[in-house]
């Protein structure tokens, strides 16, 4: 009995161990990539201001107040995608830029959009098939050494409805296999994907609301 004891005990520090190292992974890949985050934030800002203090050095004022209502749109689109309500969902969008992508995402938020109507588990459902998607388009397809294609991500409130549209900009490669694969992923979920355009990769998704 002592030498079961023993093994047991043993067996469980292993694996508190092994799940502490885990979480130490975890948690040091989401630290750096927040800061990639912050970094590619503050360069892009950085870039802004040295262009808008190159017009005003320039006495080319039309420019400055282009550059500055430029700025103004988005600062208010980040603030609607930190107002999502769901936290994972959040801080992959506004990482997406810092992955070395070939997909230039696009991200349109109507005004107040939030997605805390939701219930929990429908909220954590939503983010990652919306997260899937992207990954689908992201790999799907084939593109030239340098190109870059882009998606339009927006998030709309229709009726008692929750509407996000993913729309092409560019070959995505077979709309049917792309169709295929988001179908997939919303399979068993508390949502509906339509094809917007039946020779287009341009879907969206359909999430009805709690009332």
């Amino acid at each position: 009995m002592i030498w079961v004891t023993a093994v047991l005990a043993g067996g469980f520090m292993l694996i508190i161990r092994r799940h502490e190292q885990e979480q130490q992974v975890l948690l040091r890949s989401f630290e750096e990539a927040a800061i990639r985050t912050l970094n590619h934030h503050r360069h892009d800002w950085m870039n802004d201001l040295q262009i808008l203090y190159g017009y005003i050095q320039l006495g080319k004022i039309d420019k400055a107040v282009h550059c500055v209502e430029r700025i103004k749109e988005r600062m208010n689109q980040e603030s609607k995608i930190s107002k999502l309500g769901i936290p994972s969902l959040v801080f992959y969008l506004q990482s997406f830029r810092t992955s070395n992508s070939n997909l230039e995402l696009e991200i349109a938020v109507d005004h107040d959009m939030q997605l805390d109507k939701l219930s929990p588990q429908d909220g954590v459902d939503l983010a990652a098939v919306i997260m899937q998607t992207i990954r689908a388009y992201q790999y799907s397809g084939r593109v030239s050494w340098g190109d870059t294609r882009k998606l339009l991500l927006s998030l709309r409130q229709e009726g008692a409805d929750i509407i996000v549209s993913f729309e092409e900009d560019g070959s995505m490669g077979d709309p049917e296999m792309l169709k295929q694969q988001i179908y997939n992923v919303v399979q068993g979920k508390k949502m509906k994907a339509e094809q917007l355009h039946p020779s287009q990769a341009s879907f969206q998704l359909r999430v009805p609301c709690e009332s």
